[in-house]
């Protein structure tokens, strides 16, 4: 386990409205860390990647494909971009240095699962990464 998974899991698990999340290194452009069994394809990772460096606007009229689902854009800016389908949401976070990544489903609050997100999203920042 590394250093970032107990962030994971103290920071964001706990809150119970985050089903599952990871890190992605933006410069490595892969997954460094995730919570246990939660697997992001490469292929998603870089979507992520190219939807904050160029493609915020597609992924606000279009939406997002993310593990063979699609999800509608609620909002996204160039730090945040949260998404949604019928069966519970996705957020994303950039900071200098990484992607968080989090997934929430129908009966979790999806302003807890954004919370917590944006709350881990300032610790890297203020640390500066």
């Amino acid at each position: 386990m590394n250093q970032l998974q107990p962030l994971l899991n103290d920071s964001l698990l706990s809150t119970k409205h985050v089903e599952n999340t990871a890190i992605i290194n933006i410069k490595e452009r892969q997954v460094c860390a995730s919570t246990f069994g939660f697997n992001v394809p490469p292929e998603n990772a870089l979507n992520f990647i190219y939807a904050f460096c160029k493609n915020l606007l597609k992924v606000r009229r279009e939406g997002l494909c993310f593990k063979e689902k699609h999800y509608k854009c609620v909002c996204a800016d160039e730090h945040s971009i949260c998404l949604q389908n019928p069966d519970g949401g996705l957020i994303a976070v950039k900071t200098k240095t990484f992607i968080l990544v989090a997934t929430y489903k129908a009966g979790m609050y999806p302003s807890v699962c954004v919370e917590a997100v944006e709350k881990l999203a300032d610790y890297f920042r203020e640390k500066g990464s």
